[in-house]
C-alpha cells in the first residue's frame, strides 16, 4: 500500500516510519466498517450445523486479525484462527495451512481452503488440501481465477456448500 500510495519500497529510508503510522491508523478503525460478505454468516451456520469444523487463515496480523474476529460474532464458532504470525512463514508457503489442519486434528487432504487470491490457491495445493477460489472478495483489477489452478471456484460463499456434498 505504501508503494502505491507514495511510490515507497521497503528500501525507503522513511519505509518503517511510514509502515508504523499506516498500522496505527489501520488499528484505530479497522472495525468500524469491516463486514463479513454477503452470504458468509449462512454459510458459517450451515457447516456447524453439518458438524464441520472450520477456521480462519490470514496473512493478517494477530495484532489487526483478533480485533476483527472478536467484533464480528459470527467468528466465534471457529475452531482455529492462524495469522500471518502465527507460523514462521506467511501465505504462500504451505505451513499456515498445515498449522491449522494439526490444531483442527484433520489430515489436509481433509480439508478444503476458500481463497481469494492466487497465493491461497499455491498454499492450500502445496499443503495438500482441496482449493476452492473465491470469484467474489478482494479480488484485483483483471485476477484470472481459473489461471490459479484451483479444484473448483466458487461466485459466492453459499456455493461452497454444494463442494461439501458427498460425490
Amino acid at each position: 500500500m505504501l508503494h502505491v500510495a507514495f511510490g515507497m519500497g521497503v528500501e525507503h529510508v522513511d519505509y518503517d516510519q511510514f509502515k508504523e503510522e499506516f498500522f496505527l491508523r489501520y488499528e484505530a478503525c479497522l472495525t468500524e466498517r469491516t463486514r463479513p460478505f454477503a452470504e458468509v454468516e449462512q454459510l458459517l451456520v450451515s457447516v456447524v450445523d453439518r458438524g464441520l469444523l472450520w477456521g480462519i487463515v490470514t496473512n493478517k496480523a494477530q495484532r489487526f486479525t483478533s480485533p476483527i474476529v472478536r467484533s464480528l460474532r459470527l467468528f466465534d464458532s471457529a475452531s482455529t484462527v492462524i495469522c500471518g504470525d502465527t507460523t514462521a512463514h506467511a501465505k504462500p508457503h504451505p505451513e499456515p495451512l498445515l498449522e491449522a489442519a494439526r490444531q483442527l486434528s484433520l489430515s489436509p487432504a481433509q480439508c478444503i481452503y476458500v481463497g481469494d487470491d492466487e497465493r491461497d490457491i499455491v498454499a492450500g495445493r502445496a499443503a495438500g488440501m482441496r482449493t476452492v477460489a473465491a470469484k467474489y472478495g478482494y479480488l484485483g483489477h483483471g485476477a484470472h481465477t481459473a489461471s490459479w489452478g484451483a479444484d473448483a471456484e466458487v461466485s459466492s460463499p453459499l456455493q461452497v456448500l454444494q463442494l461439501l456434498e458427498p460425490s
